[in-house]
Order: C-alpha cells, then sequence, then structure tokens
C-alpha cells in the first residue's frame, strides 16, 4: 500500500517533465527574440556608424550619392552606354574615316537598277550596308545622326532645367501674385496639345527667317528648323519641373533653417540658392535625366512625322521615316537607328531612376 509521501513522489515525477519542457520553450523562445533584437540592434548601430563616419568625413551628399552610385551595376553600365553613343557622336568622322567612307558619298553602282534597292548586305566596306535608291553608305548617316538627336536632347535639357528651376523658385518663395501669374502660365501650357502645336509652330517660325519671295536651301532649312525644336522643347519641358520645385519650395520654406536665415537678414537670393536649392539637387538631377531621353525621342518622333531635320542633316527619326517602306526588302535600313534610339533611351532613363535612389537616403538598392 503506498503511503502519502510515495503518492506526492509519483506526482512530482508526473509533473516535472512538463515543467522542464514549459521551462525548456520560454528559455528557448527567449534565447530567439534576444538574437533577434541582437541583430536588429546591430543593424541599428552598423547604420548609426555609417552616418557618423560619414559627417565625421566631412562628405558631402553629393559625395555620398556618387560612392552609391558606384555600386550600382545598373547605373554603370547605363552610363557606360551613354558615354558609348556620346563617342560615337563626337568621333562620328573619325569612325567613317576608318570605314573608307564620307557621309554623302553615293554609290548608284551597287543599287539594281530594277527594284532600286542594294545589291549588297553588310561587308567590311560599307558596316551596314547601303541606303536603298541612293547608295548612301548606312554607317556613316547612323553615326552623323547620333550628333543632333544628343545636341538637342542635353541642350533642350540643360535649358528647360535652368528655366523650371528659376520660375519654381520664384514661384514658390516668393508666392502671392508671382506665384498666381506662374501657374497661370503653366496652366495655359499644359492646357496646349504639344504635338499640334510643334507641327504648327515650326513651319511658321521657319517662315520668319525667310526674306519674301525668297526660297530657303536644304541646307539653310535644317539648321533653322535645328534651333527652332530646341527652342519649342525649352518653352513646354519646364512646366513639370516649376511645378515640382514649387512644391518642394512651399514646404521647405517653412523649415527652421529658412526662417532662421529670414530673421537674421539673409537676402532672398542667397536663402533661395544657398539654402534652398542645395536641398533640391536629388529632384533636379532626376528630372534632367528624364527629359533628355523624352527629347531625344520627340526629335526622332518630330523627324518621322516631318516636321524635324531634313537632308542634308541626318536623324536617326527621317532615318527611320525613310526605311519604313524598305523594311520588308532591306532590314538594316531601319534596324540601326531603332535599336540605337531604344538602348539610349532605355540607358539614360535607368541612369535618371539610379541617381534618384542615390541621392534618397531611405533607398537602398
Amino acid at each position: 500500500m503506498a503511503t502519502g509521501s510515495d503518492l506526492w513522489g509519483v506526482r512530482a515525477r508526473d509533473r516535472w517533465p512538463t515543467r522542464t519542457i514549459d521551462d525548456r520553450r520560454k528559455r528557448a523562445l527567449a534565447l530567439t527574440m534576444g538574437s533577434t533584437t541582437e541583430v536588429a540592434d546591430d543593424s541599428a548601430a552598423r547604420a548609426t556608424a555609417a552616418a557618423a563616419t560619414d559627417r565625421r568625413s566631412g562628405r558631402s551628399p553629393s559625395q555620398i550619392a556618387w560612392d552609391r552610385l558606384k555600386r550600382d551595376k545598373v547605373a554603370i553600365t547605363s552610363l557606360v552606354i551613354v558615354i558609348f553613343f556620346i563617342l560615337v557622336a563626337i568621333f562620328a568622322p573619325l569612325l567613317v574615316a576608318l570605314e573608307g567612307e564620307e557621309l554623302n558619298k553615293y554609290h548608284p553602282e551597287l543599287i539594281s537598277a530594277l527594284n532600286t534597292y542594294p545589291i549588297i548586305g553588310a561587308n567590311p566596306q560599307h558596316w551596314f550596308g547601303v541606303e536603298p535608291r541612293t547608295g548612301r553608305d548606312l554607317f556613316a548617316v547612323w553615326a552623323f545622326g547620333a550628333r543632333p538627336s544628343l545636341i538637342i536632347g542635353f541642350v533642350a535639357a540643360t535649358f528647360s532645367t535652368i528655366l523650371g528651376i528659376i520660375m519654381g523658385l520664384a514661384a514658390g518663395y516668393l508666392g502671392g501674385k508671382v506665384d498666381k501669374v506662374i501657374t497661370w502660365i503653366i496652366d495655359l501650357l499644359l492646357s496646349l496639345p504639344f504635338l499640334l502645336m510643334v507641327l504648327a509652330l515650326v513651319p511658321i517660325i521657319q517662315k520668319r527667317f525667310a526674306a519674301p519671295g525668297e526660297i530657303l536651301t536644304a541646307e539653310e532649312t535644317s539648321s533653322i528648323r535645328f534651333v527652332v525644336l530646341i527652342g519649342i522643347l525649352v518653352f513646354f519641358g519646364w512646366i513639370g519641373l516649376a511645378r515640382l520645385i514649387r512644391g518642394e519650395v512651399l514646404s521647405l520654406r517653412e523649415r527652421e533653417f529658412v526662417q532662421a536665415a529670414k530673421v537674421i537678414g539673409v537676402p532672398t537670393r542667397a536663402i533661395l540658392f544657398r539654402e534652398i536649392l542645395p536641398n533640391l539637387v536629388g529632384p533636379i538631377i532626376v528630372s534632367a535625366s528624364i527629359a533628355v531621353p523624352a527629347y531625344i525621342t520627340a526629335e526622332a518622333t518630330l523627324s518621322y512625322l516631318g516636321a524635324g531635320l531634313v537632308e542634308p542633316t541626318p536623324s536617326w527619326g527621317r532615318t527611320v521615316s525613310n526605311a519604313q517602306n524598305a523594311y520588308a526588302r532591306y532590314p538594316l535600313f531601319l534596324w540601326p537607328p531603332v535599336l540605337s534610339i531604344a538602348l539610349l533611351v532605355l540607358a539614360l532613363s535607368l541612369l535618371g531612376e539610379a541617381i534618384r535612389d542615390a541621392f534618397d537616403p531611405n533607398t537602398r538598392r
């Protein structure tokens, strides 16, 4: 017969494993939570240490962004592609001379008398073949065609960015009547159909440069349209950046450092360009990098529609327009400019996105 002490021992032994298992689970859970907390603390400590290192080393936001950009493989690849096309445009005469050709040298002997299509394809003498009907070397047309596209894209982006910054700063900081007038101008320009306005303005402005009864030569027409295209793209291109800058300035002008600068009597120009503008570097660079491919595409589109550059100035857009009817029989006429426009625009777009991420401290690629 079991005594009381024996029954107590049995009950104790029955309960002991349960308490042991529960204790083990609690200890394991505590260790897991502790390790997770330690990892989070370590990550936060490393981030804080990195930020402290940046402050101690005195690096500017631009230097920090450049360090991030150098570690971005997509950005570096995109930059290499953009530099490649810029070098092609700069050294186009050298590349064409290396091929042994000239821009406006025609080879009628390489054109079939039956259908006006070339009788040869790509070869060591003509790297991209020759142009149907004329026999002009297509590599020379492609290399020199990169020049107007890049010049129009970068020049128009530069001037539209400068104009957008000035108008956005004035509207956001000064406010009042200045803000109302600039906002009204922006709304008016946004209401105008861009493509129809360009198609209408190009011939009108072109005629202004010709004397009554005078017919412009092809070279004069191409030069005038080159300047007109840049002017029109700048005239319509500053709107988006101005609205962005205006919104940012409306927020920044209420910050403590701007209010303190006003109190101590800092001039308005110094506040705008030394206090507010440095905080807008990221959006400005991103907007400019996105504007370049947009303007290159616009130039190609307008040349395709006949409102852009004309002969003898080569253009990728006009080459695409001329090649659309010959694509089925001679695809070499179409693919080089199409692939170049697509690759250049894609590289510039990805580079702009990478620059935006590099300037954003909350983004990690």
